[in-house]
């Protein structure tokens, strides 16, 4: 009996909403919206925006922090951990995170880090921009 009065109460819901209806033409305005701008101007945009991201001098320091490089290798050992490619030459390495400090020493971690200052902007750098300090050395048991 409860099934039954359920079924039959009126919860003021539509079916389906209707369906808005568009007008013959909209569609090819709605693709045809970028014919205005020419498309070397749109080039030139983005070209300035890359020579001022270049121009700027930085603020922060390029020496890679110790927690920037636990990251980074912790990161790319899971990514080797997980069939990602290696970007060095394996000589009998089998520990993902051996594997990633040599890619760190190689410089060849394809990696940006994203450093953000007080003022709310960032700086990016890429890994092989930064200078890593020896310390590692002491962890794998180098010179």
């Amino acid at each position: 009996m409860a099934d039954d009065d359920y079924n039959e109460m009126d919860m003021g819901y539509e079916d389906e909403p209707p369906e808005a209806e568009i007008e013959e033409g909209a569609e090819e305005e709605l693709e045809n919206n970028n014919e205005d701008t020419p498309d070397d101007v749109v080039g030139a945009e983005a070209e300035d925006k890359e020579q001022e991201k270049i121009a700027r001098a930085r603020k922060t320091t390029k020496y890679m922090t110790k927690y920037e490089r636990a990251r980074i290798l912790g990161t790319r050992a899971l990514q080797i951990s997980m069939n990602a490619p290696v970007m060095v030459e394996l000589e009998g390495e089998t520990d993902p995170l051996e594997i990633a400090m040599k890619e760190l020493r190689a410089r060849k971690i394809p990696f940006t880090i994203r450093r953000y200052l007080p003022d709310g902007s960032y700086e990016d750098w890429s890994v092989d921009e930064l200078i890593v300090e020896d310390s590692w050395k002491r962890q794998v048991g180098g010179e």
